[in-house]
């Protein structure tokens, strides 16, 4: 079909808003078209037939609006630019700046599927980088690294031969490393931040569920912020020897690992020194 209501929505400052969603019905309430804005805040339904129509945007974190439309003989019509307002209660974001993620007080959790009936839980307690938030927040980056020989199990046996050259090999790739390359939000407090992960020497493009969780002073005198990630990777995808995760009796697990972050950051260039 040809294209029918066109628009293009916005934030203040003129960013593109992407996966808003415009809903259009007709003078009866009843939905005609619903669309969802792409990578550049742009928007086209199917021509709809000629009449006036009611269209309603929505975004997460921005107030909704709407706009009565006319579609054409042609069944064009033009919404034009839309500039969406925040919400007056959307979450107080982190201050701009750079912020560093503090290792004491950050964890990263996989757990695996075994057998199907149980789980297993792998930890790497060792986790830094750095948070540089923008405006629009949308901008913002990260930067994260694990160090792959902090993993742990509770079994110091097993922990062994999961550093070694059979499974993680430590030696030859010390570090598990993040670099975002986009992030769009999705609720009021939660967004998907996208971004490419090395592990094993393989690089993948991954996507995490973030939700940002507060800010505030701590009792050393700087200033917290705290967020929660959650994403599903395939081990096949990095490239992990199944013979050798049977040596180290972590055998019979799913291909499937969920990955759980959370991390704490402290405002500045650097952690604060005791």
């Amino acid at each position: 079909m040809s294209a029918g209501l066109r628009g293009q929505l916005r934030a203040n400052g003129g960013w593109p808003v992407e996966n808003a969603v415009l809903t259009v019905t007709d003078l009866n309430g009843r939905q005609v078209a619903r669309q969802i804005t792409d990578a550049k805040g742009a928007v086209v339904t199917d021509a709809l037939p000629p009449g006036v129509y009611t269209a309603v945007i929505t975004a997460p974190g921005y107030t909704p609006t709407a706009r009565t439309v006319q579609i054409g003989s042609d069944g064009a019509g033009l919404l034009g630019d839309i500039s969406l307002a925040p919400v007056a209660e959307a979450v107080e974001l982190p201050p701009a700046g750079p912020w560093t993620i503090d290792p004491v007080h950050s964890s990263v959790v996989a757990t695996a599927r075994h057998m199907g009936i149980a789980s297993i839980k792998v930890r790497f307690p060792d986790v830094g980088g750095r948070i540089d938030i923008t405006r629009p927040v949308e901008r913002s980056t990260v930067r994260a690294e694990i160090k792959a020989g902090s993993i742990e199990t509770g079994i110091k046996m097993r922990d062994d031969h999961l550093r070694s050259a059979e499974f993680l090999d430590v030696e030859a790739f010390p570090l598990i490393t993040f670099e975002s390359t986009g992030l769009s939000q999705r609720g009021t407090d939660t967004w998907v931040l996208l971004g490419e992960l090395t592990l094993h020497g393989e690089r993948r493009q991954v996507e995490l569920d973030l939700r940002y969780q507060g800010h505030g002073p701590d009792p050393w005198g700087g200033v917290r912020a705290a967020f929660h990630a959650e994403t599903q990777l395939h081990r096949n995808d990095f490239a992990i020897n199944y013979s050798a995760m049977v040596r180290a009796g972590v055998a019979a697990i799913g291909t499937t690992v969920k990955v759980e972050l959370d991390i704490e950051a402290v405002q500045g260039e650097s952690l604060p020194q005791f």
